[in-house]
């Protein structure tokens, strides 16, 4: 069968892995770029593996990233992120990713989209999912993005260069509001489960905030062990699509996107053992969390659900700024994965608030360039 080829690279971007594309090669059609990313990841798969692509079987390591130049006069490159499920023949567009985000700018400057000079590039990024904007900033050498460095992040086994990522005002990223009610908790109704006291919160990518407590967790588990809990993961995608309606993202939890809202576990401080062995102890961080992810609990936690927690513990009357144990900041979560400092900025607007920012750093590498394959009929 005769193969297409296609230009591409395969980033690593924080916690995250993505093949990524330049928007200008790809078809316009978007139901035909949908078949060729879900044959280049190797979706769908029903042995969850993704052996015949590019995927690694988990949410973190089946996306698509598109760059392109943008026509936005405040930004200097689009990016357009794509979730493919693992399992299914589903293409979502319908959150951003914030680790790859990481990797958007140094592939611009790499594709020589954008020009870099001196030792230091930033690069303004419109997200086109949520159409919110922001900043990434990292170092350059020779015009090129630079890798290499001493920064870690929870997660990956190896240092690097870090990449400052600065979101602008990410509330209502989703909904169009940073508190979708209009009050920082509620109470949803779940059928076949009770009810549960809540926070629902949209910066970055909209998310439903529950303590761990009221599920019979203690927000220590690993991600495994609450994969494997089939009572508890059921009950948290049930409470997620009760949030998306109440949100106002969907007229029915049947109709809620696998994507958005996410759903976390929040608790206290308390020791844990990361998944690299290593232990963490109550004062190392100032709140837990285990965030699930296209319905798998994230081995560490998404960019984007870590600066809504900022967002979050910034709101007087949260749950998760009732749980923060602590005023300073940058605020450390916590993750299965080891600690991540992150840090919001949220002002009184009239008699709301409004989410000013968000910023937090991750690394990011360029595993590989080329092409692509896939069959000229697809």
């Amino acid at each position: 069968m005769a193969q297409q080829r296609l230009k591409a690279a395969f980033y690593r971007g924080g916690t995250s892995k993505s093949v990524v594309f330049d928007g200008r090669d790809l078809p316009q059609d978007r139901a035909e770029r949908d078949r060729i990313f879900l044959h280049v990841l190797g979706s769908p798969d029903p042995y969850g593996r993704q052996l015949d692509g590019l995927g690694g079987g988990l949410s973190s390591l089946s996306k698509v990233v598109i760059v392109e130049p943008s026509t936005h006069a405040e930004a200097d490159v689009d990016y357009t992120f794509v979730q493919i499920a693992v399992d299914a023949p589903v293409a979502d567009y319908g959150a951003m990713c914030g680790n790859m985000s990481s990797a958007v700018g140094p592939f611009a400057v790499d594709e020589g989209m954008v020009t870099a000079t001196g030792t230091e590039a930033t690069v303004r990024v419109r997200n086109t999912n949520t159409n919110k904007f922001f900043h990434a900033r990292f170092p350059v050498k020779d015009g090129k993005a630079v890798e290499s460095g001493s920064f870690e992040i929870p997660g990956v086994a190896t240092s690097g260069a870090k990449v400052a990522l600065e979101f602008l005002a990410p509330g209502g990223a989703s909904t169009g509001m940073l508190l979708p009610t209009g009050q920082p908790r509620d109470h949803l109704d779940v059928a076949g489960f009770g009810r549960f006291e809540v926070s629902l919160i949209d910066a970055s990518n909209p998310m439903v905030f529950l303590r761990a407590k009221d599920l019979g967790c203690d927000g220590s588990e690993t991600p495994e062990a609450l994969d494997r809990n089939t009572d508890v993961m059921a009950a948290l995608d049930a409470i997620r699509r009760a949030g998306g309606v109440a949100m106002g993202m969907a007229e029915t939890p049947d109709s809620v996107k696998l994507s958005n809202p996410r759903v976390a576990l929040i608790a206290p401080p308390a020791p844990f053992q990361a998944l690299d062995g290593r232990t963490y102890a109550a004062e190392d961080h100032d709140i837990a969390v285990r965030l699930v992810s296209m319905g798998n609990v994230h081995r560490a936690v998404t960019l984007t659900g870590a600066m809504c927690i900022a967002v979050a513990a910034e709101i007087p009357g949260s749950l998760v700024a009732d749980m923060t144990q602590s005023a300073a900041r940058p605020i450390r979560l916590g993750n299965p994965s080891g600690v991540l400092p992150v840090t919001a900025e949220v002002t009184r607007n009239g008699d709301g608030l409004r989410a000013v920012s968000a910023t937090s750093y991750r690394t990011q590498r360029r595993i590989m360039e080329g092409h692509v394959l896939y069959p000229k009929d697809l």
